[in-house]
């Protein structure tokens, strides 16, 4: 049963930083993109960023672009997001994604595996 957890998400306030961590247990993501999508109230969820499982490629969002980060620890199965400069806006519940090929990255449904999300909360 493949299961993806993240964690690290809490309370900043703007201008602070934090690092979500997003395990996946089940079977190993080779060849697929593992990504993060967020989602506000009242919005529809919206792409972050992804990393290549094995090439290494990443690929960001417009609201991530010189912020945010990702990486990836293959021998953990783990991925990462450092989010720096955090506003208000950054508000959302983050969610790990894994299974799309790389030339669907951005696109939610294309996503076989999703995590139960983590709730980040930027104050002003």
């Amino acid at each position: 049963q493949v299961q993806l957890v993240e964690s690290g998400g809490g309370l900043v306030q703007a201008g602070g930083s934090l690092r979500l961590s997003c395990a996946a247990s089940g079977r190993t993501f080779s060849g697929y993109a593992m990504s993060w999508f967020r989602q506000a109230p009242g919005k529809e969820r919206e792409f972050v960023a992804a990393i290549s499982w094995s090439g290494g490629w990443t690929r960001y969002g417009d609201s991530a672009k010189g912020r945010l980060a990702i990486s990836r620890d293959t021998a953990k199965n783990t991925v990462f997001l450092q989010m720096n400069s955090l506003k208000p806006e950054d508000t959302a519940v983050y969610y790990c994604a894994a299974g799309a090929r790389w030339e669907y990255v951005t696109e939610a449904d294309r996503y076989n595996f999703w995590g139960q999300g983590t709730q980040v909360t930027v104050s002003s």
